[in-house]
């Protein structure tokens, strides 16, 4: 059977302009692999439609001769069919209650879910990722809606003449605009009020390193967390400090040590210590994975604590990149779009307030699809990352049992479903189910 692969439109919201792959790398797989391709038409797709037809793809509404699907969001439950096999960011293997209906849709159609999250090499680490570039939107949009915030207090600062992301015609034009605006910080200084001016970062990964390499297009000093207390109030350079576990949280039992491996395995055992930091901090970057059987690193008792002590707190900001709702950070109270990506927490009244406020609490950045304020940037590196592994999965046989169906490893990782069923290391599943 002729390996046929299709690319479902995204429809989830007005934002989403990313594709699973380009038009030039379906093109390498057709002429390279001689794979048919199939891509659903888009007037929103950050590239058009022509782009694709001249890669030698068939642009057509119907693609359900397909028997691979690509797609970025959550697909709707009228589109799946019998037996076909669908690649996409399902946002099912927390166990989210809202995306249960897809699972369960999945498993009636008795479909394969590949999960492009779980493609993970052997150290687990992932492999098919937009994690870069969530931190370069993330951190953008988070120095956005801290010149807001300043200027919402009266404070001015060079910050207030940045644009959000998708304003910007292109990454480097928005690290243009950064690096005047770091120049003029370099030059005329912060105002008194917000120095020292000290960036938090939680995390260390690929959407850290995003956010890091924002950050770098401004006059930046990395400190230790441990010099927070005396750091000089110095108004050329915007403090920048990344946390790491070990300064995060710390073992319930004070007679245990603190061991990386061991908060993996038992995180019940472990609580959270950033309230310690928190009063030095000006800005909060959360770039961390997180799930339930971790503690929240900023609760809302840890805001509500940091406001009622001191008069003017430093905290301003929060950029919650990861934007688990009520996760790790638990004052982000919704996930938020491009077109208004911030709410500001008010700490008196425990609510939040649409937009950017001057209220006692921070303001909470937590758009939840920021990759695609760069879609074009962003869907050609993932689409060079997905790839390689495209062919084999085009051409497996999965009517054969899910153990000698011949795929890659990492996208035997990734395989949720087999024909409809949850694979082994997928059945922790079923209680959500």
């Amino acid at each position: 059977m002729k390996a046929v692969v299709g690319i479902r439109r995204e429809d989830k919201n007005f934002w989403e302009r990313r594709v699973p792959l380009t038009p030039d790398q379906v093109e390498s797989l057709i002429r390279a692999h001689g794979i048919e391709v199939y891509v659903q038409p888009s007037e929103q797709r950050t590239f058009p439609d022509d782009a694709y037809r001249r890669a030698g793809a068939v642009v057509e509404e119907d693609i359900s001769r397909c028997r691979t699907v690509l797609a970025i969001k959550e697909i709707p439950l009228h589109f799946y069919q019998d037996l076909k096999t669908y690649l996409f960011f399902s946002h099912t293997i927390k166990g989210q209650a809202h995306n249960m209906p897809i699972l369960k849709r999945m498993m009636e159609k008795r479909c394969q879910l590949i999960d492009y999250e779980r493609i993970v090499d052997d150290h687990g680490r992932r492999l098919v990722l937009f994690g870069r570039h969530a931190g370069l939107a993330g951190m953008i949009e988070t120095l956005v809606a801290f010149g807001q915030r300043l200027a919402a207090e009266g404070i001015e600062t060079p910050l207030t003449e940045l644009r959000q992301p998708y304003r910007y015609a292109h990454l480097e034009e928005a690290k243009a605009h950064l690096r005047e605006v770091g120049k003029s910080i370099a030059a005329t200084g912060l105002p008194d009020a917000i120095v020292p001016c000290v960036i938090g970062i939680l995390g260390y990964g690929n959407v850290a390193r995003g956010v890091q390499e924002i950050l770098g297009c401004l006059p930046v000093e990395e400190v230790e967390p441990r010099m927070l207390p005396r750091l000089p109030r110095f108004n050329r350079v915007l403090y920048t400090v990344v946390f790491r576990e070990e300064e995060t949280v710390e073992p319930i039992d004070p007679s245990s040590a603190f061991s990386l491996t061991d908060y993996f395995q038992n995180p019940e055992r472990y609580r959270a210590t950033l309230s310690r930091h928190l009063p030095y901090l000006t800005v909060v970057v959360n770039a961390v994975y997180w799930e339930k059987r971790f503690p929240r690193l900023v609760t809302r008792d840890n805001i509500e604590n940091l406001y009622r002590q001191q008069e003017n707190p430093a905290l301003r900001v929060i950029g919650d990149i990861t934007c688990d709702v009520e996760g790790a950070v638990e004052i982000t109270r919704k996930a938020t779009t491009p077109g208004e990506p911030c709410f500001t927490y008010d700490a008196t009244t425990d609510r939040i307030v649409d937009g950017v406020r001057a209220l006692p609490g921070p303001v909470v950045m937590a758009v939840d699809n920021l990759p695609c304020e760069f879609p074009a940037e962003s869907s050609r590196d993932f689409g060079a990352a997905l790839l390689p592994f495209l062919p084999a999965v085009a051409r497996a046989d999965f009517t054969r049992p899910f153990e000698v169906v011949d795929l890659p490893e990492p996208v035997r990782r990734a395989a949720v479903l087999h024909q409809g069923k949850l694979t082994p290391a997928y059945r922790y599943l079923e209680r959500y189910l």
